[in-house]
């Protein structure tokens, strides 16, 4: 049986201008993955939403111990990646994390919809990747985070 892990509390900020800075944790095992989300999100996923950092994780380990240590306002996870895919690590996450950030999983086809469902993640994007429905995705969940925080 596993504990409870740290908060999740958000570190993003909004400037004046209403736009939101928002940490990005990815996680994958394939680093064209990551490359590929990266570069279809972009550093602007909307007009009111900027990445300031991402954190690349290859393993399931390496996002736990970064969601412990807390600051990252959006989560993405591979649910392809072996050998622990993104959904069942969503799962584990919601289930342990309190106040864990919104997280977007990415299914291997939009059939897998349902799982992403099961794996209680806040939104699901299938590959292939389309780079709007990415940040359209992004942008929301750190709207989303905002809301929840204010």
């Amino acid at each position: 049986m596993t504990s409870p892990h740290a908060t999740g509390t958000p570190d993003q900020a909004t400037t004046a201008d209403g736009v939101h800075r928002v940490s990005v944790l990815l996680y994958s095992d394939d680093i064209t993955v990551r490359d590929a989300v990266r570069a279809a999100a972009g550093r602007r996923p909307a007009r009111d939403v900027e990445v300031t950092s991402w954190l690349e994780c290859a393993t399931a380990d390496a996002v736990v111990e970064a969601l412990d240590a807390g600051g990252h306002d959006v989560v993405v996870l591979d649910g392809e990646a072996v050998p622990m895919g993104g959904l069942g690590l969503c799962r584990q996450l919601k289930n342990e994390i309190f106040e864990c950030p919104p997280i977007l999983v990415l299914t291997g086809r939009p059939q897998d919809a349902w799982l992403a469902g099961w794996s209680l993640a806040d939104d699901v994007v299938p590959h292939p990747l389309d780079p709007i429905a990415l940040s359209e995705a992004i942008a929301g969940l750190a709207r989303a985070r905002v809301a929840a925080a204010g």
